[in-house]
């Protein structure tokens, strides 16, 4: 079973919109492939399947630059992004995309990738962005592993005879995290190692001396290091650890966190302020009445927020308030602008537009901000362990609805619930938004993706409400996260961000025009 991190995965990555999938995982995916060829290549061919989201979406969304950016060795939040095909071309990076059916694309978001480096070596690669910017390398060179990105992973190929001495040189530092895994195929071995510091010179030097024929490949961690182990893997062990140690479910994800990343408290505490900082500057952003960049839609997410201000909608609410504001960080994440995933780009306003609701009206301190965010974050590790954050895989009952879930469990959290009851909401929420398909339109993460944003992140008072008021809910969480992960997996693929049904079919939508055609970074 995988281990799933808060800030990892579910909280984060901070990121370019539009999809998390898409310029995130895309990004960490060719960090990684950078770091095993020692730096940019100088050509690099990257393959999707012609039935795959990322076929159809990779422009639309993002992908091609987050790939460009990682392989240059950039910062996924600069604003070169915008320029970053051509920027690599002037750099000598010849990039190409290209379609063909793929011997095993075993997931929407597959994508099989050559880099030729500087001295004219040959890395190839399998790997797939699994939804929320987590990424998976499954194969090198033909050899299969299993990189995420959580450790300075390695694969070794060495003489069989040898395999002992490469696992004592792994080790010989103290570093690994995990027993190496040994794999014969006559005459040769096939090492793969999980460390939390990257092999020395001296290790390298050492294992070309047991054997010059040995190659090594080392990716370079794009999270945090995962150092230790979990506290829960369910939504019931961890109601049953908040009852026994007398903590709330926000205090629970926070000794999680600290333990699973081997850093202090407070640390986790400070880098989740920070990403609350982030959201609620893209809530900021988006409201501004002069924000342009998306390419469908009209800015209106301040022209909303105003509105209710000024008493001309049906009644002041901060439902209403809470709707703008989700709706506000989703202009800025459709026009490609900087957010924080929760736990996808998909679904980035939801949570923002609940929290800095919650914030004012409650006036809450930055500490009570910090648990309600670790709070939602418990119930997202939940469905990341489950389910799977990607609407690609189960639509969008994943995506928007896991972040209406998890701020219904913040509400619960900075209202003083404990945590069977913010388990509870999450719950119900989940249980209102079952079904609900990925259909964007255009390909785009604007419509109906902003209004679905806005209306979780009211919604998520009214479950909160509805658990803490007396509602009896009778479907466990981990109970109702099954039942929405088994629905998506029946879905038809039209259904699941391929822009081939529901919606995105409709007449409107094919004959819609761009608002801003020149996409994006002209319009911002």
């Amino acid at each position: 079973m995988k281990t799933v991190s808060i800030l990892n995965h579910v909280l984060g990555p901070v990121m370019r919109g539009p999809s998390s999938s898409h310029t995130a995982g895309a990004f960490h995916i060719a960090s990684m492939a950078r770091s095993m060829v020692g730096g940019t290549p100088r050509r690099a061919m990257f393959a999707f399947d012609p039935t795959g989201s990322y076929a159809a979406t990779y422009v639309q969304q993002g992908a091609d630059r987050g790939f460009a950016m990682g392989l240059m060795g950039k910062s996924l939040t600069e604003d070169s992004f915008f320029t970053a095909i051509s920027d690599a071309a002037r750099e000598g990076l010849d990039i190409c995309f290209e379609l063909h059916s793929l011997d095993n694309p075993n997931h929407p978001n597959t994508v099989e990738i050559e880099l030729t480096s500087q001295n004219g070596d040959v890395l190839r690669l399998v790997a797939r962005s699994i939804g929320g910017g987590e990424v998976e390398i499954t194969q090198i060179n033909d050899h299969p592993v299993r990189f995420n990105g959580t450790a300075w992973e390695t694969l070794i190929e060495a003489p069989l005879n040898q395999g002992e001495g490469v696992c004592a040189l792994l080790g010989s530092d103290g570093a690994l995290l995990e027993s190496p895994v040994m794999v014969p195929f006559d005459p040769r071995v096939r090492l793969t190692a999980r460390r939390t510091t990257q092999l020395s010179a001296e290790q390298r030097h050492d294992l070309q001396i047991l054997d010059n024929s040995v190659r090594i490949w080392e990716s370079e961690p794009v999270y945090f290091v995962q150092s230790g182990q979990p506290l829960f893997a369910s939504a019931a062990r961890m109601v049953q650890l908040t009852s026994e140690q007398n903590l709330s479910l926000g205090q629970l994800a926070l000794a999680y966190e600290a333990q699973l990343l081997g850093i202090p408290k407070m640390d986790v505490i400070q880098e989740m302020l920070r990403r609350y900082d982030i959201m609620a500057h893209s809530v900021d952003q988006g409201l501004d009445p002069k924000f342009s960049g998306l390419q469908w839609l009209p800015a209106c997410a301040g022209a909303i927020f105003q509105a209710e201000s000024a008493g001309k909608l049906s009644f002041h609410s901060p439902h209403t308030r809470a709707a703008a504001r989700a709706l506000a960080v989703m202009h800025v994440d459709g026009a490609m602008g900087v957010v924080c995933a929760a736990p996808t780009g998909g679904s980035a306003g939801v949570i923002p537009g609940t929290i800095v609701t919650l914030a004012e009206e409650r006036k809450l301190s930055r500490e009570p901000i910090a648990l309600a965010l670790l709070a939602s974050g418990a119930i997202g590790l939940i469905v990341a362990q489950r389910a799977t954050f990607a609407a690609e895989v189960a639509g969008c009952q994943v995506e928007i609805g896991a972040s209406g879930a998890m701020a219904a469990a913040a509400v619960v959290e900075a209202l003083g619930g404990s945590a069977q009851q913010a388990c509870d909401a999450a719950a119900i929420s989940f249980q209102n938004t079952m079904g609900s398909v990925c259909d964007l339109l255009q390909g785009s993460v604007e419509i109906p993706c902003h209004t679905r944003n806005a209306g979780a992140a009211a919604s998520a008072f009214v479950n909160a409400d509805m658990i803490l008021g007396g509602y009896v809910n009778r479907i466990p969480l981990d109970e109702t996260i099954d039942a929405v992960y088994a629905v998506g997996l029946v879905m038809p693929s039209e259904l699941r961000c391929t822009s081939k049904g529901g919606l995105s079919v409709a007449p409107s939508a094919l004959s819609l025009k761009p608002c801003c055609p020149s996409h994006r970074s002209d319009c911002l």
